[in-house]
């Protein structure tokens, strides 16, 4: 995907278009994209977040997991307290 048309994807998803938002998702797992992931997880997007959980688990990411269960993200708590055993 080109940059104007990942621009034009986001502005669509700025606006609220969750057809965009789901291919931003999509597009940033591919790409193991941890900060649009975050962009789009602290604009609301549960996918987003899940995604998130599913990335640092897969990638091993302690401190990205932390950061999600103490933002409240009880997935990422449990993922912690399954690897803590």
């Amino acid at each position: 995907m080109s940059d104007p048309e990942l621009s034009a994807l986001r502005a669509r998803a700025a606006y609220g278009d969750n057809d965009a938002i789901g291919e931003l998702i999509e597009l940033a797992a591919e790409r193991e994209d941890f900060d649009e992931l975050r962009r789009l997880a602290d604009g609301g997007s549960k996918d987003a977040e899940d995604q998130l959980v599913e990335l640092a688990t897969e990638k091993e990411d302690f401190e990205e997991l932390r950061r999600l269960a103490s933002a409240g993200n009880t997935d990422a708590a449990e993922v912690l307290a399954e690897l803590a055993e």
